[in-house]
């Protein structure tokens, strides 16, 4: 008898032991429901690794899972053993909320843990994928993979194509999501119904290790949706190798935001002020009033001397002086202001230090120009000096499939080196002690490239990289100084500068003013990510005075107003800036320093025709008409949150012409014009 009962207890306590683990595996149960927001519901199902999300009891994302790489071996988080669910509460930024981890173990696997972020305020939430072992290496990392729906059968949904930089005239594209479409979205990616407003959004919130991407593939047997770290592209992130592989014992990929909106506006603004909370800035935060100013490079460019540029600082100090922000305007030298130095960078300044003296004498405000990561004389061979340092350029030169970066004209230098960093110290100690109060800084993406190797052995890709040498230069700057930067990456950007240019070079057409507003068509939500957003130089040029009144406001809705004619002589853009510049109801736009909404999404890589803002209890439409006819528009103003009822007089502020607008009035717009309607609502 005893025998038996030893037997019995025994085998009890075998089955307790087995019955515990299978608690500590499965927290008691197969399934976790997670809830996010107010009314989301993450299904996340323990045995097969996959998960249903839900808001509003719709399903949105279906079987999603994560996957990595580990020395190219390719990890399914549905092959490994043991599936455990624990949580823990937080509180961050975001507020208060939960981090809920799923970790995977298998004998001779990394641990994978993928890691769910709620907030009970929030109708988002985030996600991201960590590997842990012993001597990892990873360039793959993908916290959610994903069947998707988006208003099935209805044919106006898109996937949009966000931009990895400014760069090459690149566009914003909203591609139909027909049978076979595929689309890679550099950080951020959206499908949205134009219809109905509803969107998915999802989007990497973290850039200082990792380029992220958002893949989606339309198919009529099921959407897919894929978000990952390590994204590579030579037309998209400029790379001409794969991405760098992060090593360690933890690899972690970017944070991802995953939210479904009803209106995809809001949803990418979400995005946008959520990469803000992130990621808080590096940069000194603005809190003077919205800058605006001039930029040589609008018509000067190479041939900018100390004659015209401060014949152009008197334009601006005695013919244009309501043309101001607060109480400041600001003069700003482009490239080739080298040419007001002698003996090179590390020569005599004097003449540079007396145009920006002479300025501050006019009450303008000097600004000033700097590529830090670029080598414009690499053709001159790798012996040369580098200015500042003992180094050659060719120990700076970023190295890149045992070659070189070589885009836009210019080779790039490799962020981590002292060598481009002593460059560095010593122009911007030249530059502060010439005065200078503004500095844009450009082709910032030639310091992001993937390389085969950096300075600093720590430094494996190209955002790391790009993270060193942008605070390197900050800190150089010391606070001193109105930060713009011009080409560079959309999104890594936010935490260095206050203003950046939304799009790439545009003059003075009407075609120059389409191509910037397709980026504010689709990237005007940046405006919740930097200080300010800048349209690039205003040339007036000898186009018309509609397509003037055109460049002049696609300034306005984007949020700062930078022009750039040759105003050290006169002509005809020199009458049409004393009328447009100055007119007070585009200032008091520029005052407010954010960007209009778009009204309508907009066909593939071209820009709405509608923008627009409500401010002190005014409604303002920008409508642009860029082609060579006149054009009717139908305003819908409940894409604005008015009453599609409703009819509204409303007054051109350029002409102050009437128009009644709403209830399926139509409004007429010139050939190449613009009109910019305002009403009280």
């Amino acid at each position: 008898m005893v025998f038996f009962k030893l037997c019995r207890e025994a085998l009890f306590l075998f089955v307790s032991l087995v019955f515990v683990s299978r608690l500590d595996s499965f927290a008691a149960t197969d399934r976790v429901d997670i809830s996010y927001g107010k009314n989301g519901m993450i299904k996340y199902d323990l045995n097969s690794g996959k998960m249903d999300i839900y808001l509003n009891g719709r399903l949105i994302f279906y079987n999603g899972y994560a996957q990595a790489k580990n020395n190219d071996e390719l990890l399914y988080v549905q092959n490994y053993k043991t599936h455990n669910y624990s949580k823990k509460t937080l509180s961050d930024l975001f507020g208060k909320g939960i981090k809920h981890t799923i970790e995977y173990r298998s004998p001779g696997l990394p641990i994978i843990k993928h890691c769910i972020y709620t907030y009970p305020a929030k109708d988002y939430f985030f996600i991201e994928i960590t590997l842990e072992g012993k001597n990892l290496k990873s360039n793959y990392l993908a916290p959610l993979i994903a069947g998707f729906k988006n208003d099935e059968n209805d044919l106006n949904n898109r996937s949009l194509f966000v931009p990895f930089d400014n760069d090459a005239w690149i566009r914003y594209d909203a591609k139909e999501c027909n049978d076979g479409m595929e689309n890679t979205s550099s950080e951020v990616g959206a499908v949205y119904n134009e219809n109905s407003g509803n969107a998915i959004v999802a989007g990497s919130v973290e850039h200082r290790v990792w380029k992220s991407g958002v893949a989606t593939k339309a198919s009529y047997t099921g959407n897919k949706l894929e978000a990952f770290s390590g994204y590579s592209d030579k037309d998209v992130t400029r790379d001409q190798r794969f991405h760098g592989f992060i090593e360690g014992d933890v690899i972690r990929s970017a944070k991802f935001f995953v939210g479904y909106f009803d209106d995809w506006r809001t949803g990418l603004e979400e995005y946008g002020k959520a990469n803000r909370k992130a990621e808080v800035p590096y940069i000194f935060n603005w809190n003077k009033a919205t800058p605006i100013g001039w930029n040589s490079w609008g018509a000067l460019q190479t041939n900018i001397t100390y004659s015209n540029a401060t014949r152009v600082v008197d334009f601006f100090a005695d013919s244009l002086s309501g043309f101001r922000s607060g109480k400041d305007v600001y003069v700003d030298l482009d490239s080739y202001w080298d040419k007001m130095i002698k003996g090179g960078l590390e020569g005599d300044y004097s003449e540079l230090k007396s145009f920006a003296t002479y300025c501050l004498s006019k009450g303008v405000q000097p600004g000033v120009y700097w590529a830090p990561f670029t080598d414009w004389g690499f053709k001159a061979g790798k012996e040369r000096r580098v200015e500042g340092s003992s180094f050659t350029y060719g120990d700076l030169w970023t190295k890149v499939n045992g070659g070189y970066h070589d885009f836009d004209g210019a080779r790039a230098l490799d962020p981590t080196h002292p060598g481009t960093q002593e460059r560095i110290k010593l122009v911007i100690e030249k530059l502060k002690e010439c005065g200078f109060k503004m500095i844009k800084i450009d082709f910032l993406g030639h310091g992001a490239v993937e390389a085969d190797s950096f300075y600093n052995r720590k430094v494996k890709t190209g955002m790391q990289a790009y993270k060193i040498g942008m605070e390197y230069l900050l800190k150089q700057l010391g606070n001193r100084m109105l930060v713009y930067a011009a080409i560079s990456p959309c999104m890594a950007t936010g935490r260095y500068v206050h203003i950046r240019r939304i799009a790439c070079d545009a003059f003075k057409s009407i075609s120059e003013t389409e191509y910037t507003l397709n980026s504010v068509t689709y990237g005007w939500w940046q405006t919740y990510l930097y200080n300010y957003l800048d349209a690039d130089h205003v040339v007036l040029g000898n186009e018309s005075y509609s397509e003037n009144k055109a460049r002049a406001l696609s300034a306005v809705i984007t949020g700062t107003f930078i022009t750039g004619d040759d105003f050290s002589v006169a002509g005809a853009w020199t009458t049409r800036a004393k009328e447009l510049f100055q007119k007070k109801e585009l200032l008091n736009l520029v005052a407010d320093g954010k960007t209009f909404r778009p009204l309508n999404g907009s066909a593939r890589k071209s820009a709405t025709g509608v923008f627009w803002k409500k401010m002190d209890g005014i409604c303002y439409l920008a409508v642009f008409n860029y082609g060579d006819s006149e054009k009717d528009f139908v305003l819908d103003l409940a894409k604005a949150g008015l009453s599609a009822q409703s009819v509204f007089v409303a007054t051109d502020v350029f002409s102050g012409r009437l128009y009644n607008i709403g209830q399926g009035k139509q409004v007429q717009v010139a050939a190449k014009d613009v009109i910019l309607l305002k009403f009280k609502i």
